[in-house]
């Protein structure tokens, strides 16, 4: 199979799709592989570490997307790429289309197989692919907070650890799973009182047992959230419902009754965000104010540490792009029903039911072939 990975070109994402080690493993299959020349760069991989690997390295995106069969990215497709998709060929990234309508129909329109990074599945439950980024985003989140706390970036002046005499930081965390368990890790390393919200009360317990009681707890209802949020100097938002738009749990008028100065990291913004308030920002312009409450709505946030990040999600993939470039995309899906979870749009229909039910589109059902 030949297989591409383009330059991403989304505001500083500096993420690559496939690793030089990635190349590798497919040349060592057989496949041809096309790398967009200076496509690693960001994440300090060279030309020349792909030469060696075994790659074709192209010129432009142009010749990857005419000729692919298999396009392997980070993030999903710019509009200037959407234009470039052709109908049969199989695109595998992060779509995340059911915060996105205008998208989700561009890519039915260009007529490409589109494979969700997010949306496979594991025999034990979990999404192997959403994982180490929700892992590191959730890493970053407390580290991005206690910037934006800072009086000469728009924030209250607080020092999420305190000092002698003068309490830490008061940090909300909206949900218990991957990227909530890794901020609360964070942001008690960094000295903060740590406060997590979630209506999973398993999710709790794992949390209880984790930290122990260096961490408090809650049972997340509208209430609760109403009543902590008066308190919290930085809210992370870590809700996730896999597949479908986040669920608002920060509404606006909860604002009103924050500290002037208090900042919303909402790491949920890829699937449109927990916070009412919350709207896409970029790394170039992270950040703006409603009601004097700070919001960083980035919606790549590993891409700011894209050499641990490339590597990670690498490690995650590889398994599932060579089961693709080996037996095909249909016979792999076919015979995987973890990667066939991730398919949303098939032959220009969607075929995943969160999608169609956040952008009211008629549901596919999958065809036989793939069963």
């Amino acid at each position: 199979m030949r297989v591409g990975a383009p330059r991403e070109i989304k505001d500083n994402e500096y993420r690559v799709g496939l690793t030089p080690s990635s190349v590798a493993e497919l040349v060592h299959s057989g496949h041809d592989v096309l790398i967009e020349k200076g496509a690693g760069a960001g994440a300090g991989l060279t030309d020349d570490d792909y030469a060696l690997a075994g790659a074709r390295l192209v010129e432009g995106p142009a010749e990857i997307f005419a000729s692919a069969e298999l396009i392997v990215k980070v993030k999903e497709p710019q509009p200037i790429e959407i234009a470039l998709l052709r109908p049969g060929m199989v695109l595998f990234t992060y779509l995340h289309l059911a915060a996105d309508a205008a998208l989700t129909r561009g890519l039915m329109q260009s007529g490409a197989n589109c494979i969700a990074y997010e949306t496979v599945t594991s025999a034990g439950g979990g999404l192997p692919l959403l994982a180490p980024m929700s892992e590191i985003a959730g890493r970053l989140a407390p580290q991005v907070g206690a910037r934006f706390l800072e009086k000469g970036e728009g924030g209250r002046g607080v020092l999420l650890a305190g000092a002698p005499g003068v309490p830490s930081a008061e940090v909300l965390i909206l949900g218990a799973g991957n990227v909530g368990l890794q901020a609360a890790a964070i942001a008690l390393g960094m000295g903060a009182s740590v406060l997590v919200a979630d209506r999973n009360v398993e999710a709790l317990r794992r949390l209880e047992a984790r930290f122990g009681s260096t961490v408090r707890s809650i049972y997340s209802t509208r209430t609760s959230v109403a009543e902590t949020i008066k308190r919290a100097d930085l809210v992370i938002c870590a809700a996730l419902a896999p597949g479908a738009r986040a669920p608002i749990l920060v509404t606006r008028d909860m604002l009103h009754t924050m500290k002037r100065g208090a900042v919303i990291v909402d790491v949920a913004i890829d699937q449109g965000g927990c916070c009412e308030t919350s709207r896409p920002t970029s790394h170039s312009d992270p950040v703006y104010v409603v009601d004097g409450v700070v919001h960083y709505c980035v919606t790549n946030m590993p891409g700011v540490v894209p050499r641990t990040s490339t590597f990670a999600l690498n490690n995650a993939t590889l398994p599932f792009v060579l089961a693709i470039a080996n037996k095909g995309w249909r016979a792999a899906l076919a015979d995987d029903p973890h990667l066939r979870a991730g398919l949303d749009i098939f032959d220009g229909r969607v075929v995943s039911a969160p999608v169609a039910a956040a952008h009211e589109l008629p549901l596919t059902p999958l065809p036989g072939v793939f069963y």
